[in-house]
């Protein structure tokens, strides 16, 4: 699991942030040990009082356990990796607290330990201690055969030639059959009589009439692809010429592709305000699920809790009641009797806390599952709605980009125009 660490102070602002419960689903103290009170806020108040003792600031040493996203782990495992912890940094034997948090069908734990060691009032040094806790971590994940993450793998071993597919694909255009093109603008050029005719059915098709740089009479698609009108529509250029007139009169091709550019961003604009709507309305459903959930779980954990107390209560009760007491008591206690009781009492205690625990876990972990299918809802539908901006957004900015031609680009048409119109000089 992922261990993130820090030495810091404010007891009472930590222990407050621990307990809220506006960003998670469910907060569940777990554990306060080694202080007076049991209290989470009392609690870090007294590591403060003591704290102000001694020289140190940060006297909370502060850890959350975060388990792989799909990884049900016990609660056993998290006690063990707190006391691992407290080992291999040397906080042995020091106050902690455990607060299990609840979010978006994820279970992690934060402990907090005081630093303070209050016989010797000195803070405990925990040198490299981010080092030591990568190596908990790693063992963590070999142990429960977890998939890794890259940056806790050995950098040896990592492949240089890690080009995505996607990446690769990013060079190569996708392109319509170039003989469906043909097929169009010969279409075209058949249902028209002359050049408004020509160019609506163009524009039908998705096209638009420019003038060429060298071939005269071009079409563009939206895309800002060129294609020539005597190759693709089979016409020579006097036909041509004879029918649409004056190819200098049609703007040049970086015109209609700003014009196409200024069409287009304006129609995906509306895409992406339709596409925002529709995405907010969907995730609005998916919250008011992920909320009737947290509230269903909750109730359900406090019957649980609440069962399992009375329960607790009544078998107590009646193991109490197996002890003799009186003359009767004092006659079991000098023949063993009473001892091997108490014992028995012991022992059934132990296993009916057992019990409770591994009903409140297997609880947890079949809510968990239920929360995570939602969570796979939830982010499968981010993913969608992502995608679908980004691609958007991505096209409004490269039809932007259209309308904004290469500055270069119009000198060297202003150049031809001058060559054009300039009068060849006699001998």
């Amino acid at each position: 699991m992922i261990l993130k660490a820090k030495e810091r102070g404010d007891g009472g602002q930590l222990a407050r942030y621990l307990l809220a419960t506006r960003d998670n689903e469910h907060v569940e103290l777990h554990e306060v040990s080694g202080f007076v009170s049991e209290n989470l806020i009392d609690a870090f108040h007294e590591a403060d009082a003591i704290a102000r003792g001694t020289r140190c600031k940060n006297y909370l040493f502060s850890i959350s356990l975060n388990p792989p996203e799909g990884a049900y782990v016990e609660t056993e495992i998290f006690e063990k990796t707190a006391d691992l912890i407290e080992k291999k940094l040397g906080l042995d034997n020091q106050p902690r607290a455990i607060v299990f948090h609840e979010k978006d069908g994820r279970r992690h734990a934060h402990v907090v330990w005081s630093r303070i060691d209050s016989e010797k009032m000195r803070a405990i040094n925990m040198p490299h201690y981010k080092t030591k806790l990568r190596d908990v971590s790693r063992e963590l994940y070999l142990e429960h055969g977890w998939d890794m993450p890259r940056g806790l793998q050995d950098r040896r071993l990592r492949d240089p030639l890690n080009f995505t597919r996607e990446e690769w694909q990013q060079a190569k255009r996708a392109g319509v059959d170039p003989r469906e093109i043909k097929t169009a603008l010969q279409q075209c050029w058949a249902t028209s009589d002359d050049k408004s005719s020509f160019q609506s059915a163009l524009k039908e098709r998705g096209f638009w009439l420019a003038r060429g740089d060298r071939r005269g009479f071009v079409a563009l698609d939206y895309r800002g692809e060129v294609y020539s009108l005597s190759r693709y529509a089979g016409v020579k250029p006097k036909e041509l010429s004879a029918r649409l007139g004056d190819h200098s009169d049609l703007p040049s091709v970086d015109q209609v592709k700003a014009e196409i550019a200024r069409g287009l961003s304006r129609k995906l604009e509306e895409f992406i305000k339709g596409a925002e709507v529709d995405a907010r309305q969907r995730m609005a459903m998916l919250d008011f699920r992920k909320g009737e959930m947290a509230s269903r779980h909750k109730d359900e954990r406090g019957k649980l809790k609440s069962g399992q107390e009375k329960r607790w209560l009544l078998e107590t009760k009646e193991r109490a009641q197996r002890l003799p007491r009186g003359f009767s008591g004092i006659w079991h206690r000098l023949t063993g009797q009473y001892a091997k009781i108490k014992a028995q009492n012991e022992q059934e205690t132990l296993k009916a806390w057992q019990r409770d625990r591994n009903q409140k876990d297997e609880m947890i972990f079949k809510q968990l599952e239920e929360r995570e299918a939602l969570q796979r809802d939830i982010k499968r539908q981010r993913s969608i709605s992502s995608e679908e901006l980004m691609q958007l957004r991505k096209d409004v900015a490269n039809f932007q980009e259209i309308e904004r031609p290469d500055p270069e680009r119009k000198r060297e048409e202003a150049e031809r125009r001058r060559s054009r119109t300039r009068r060849p000089t006699g001998p």
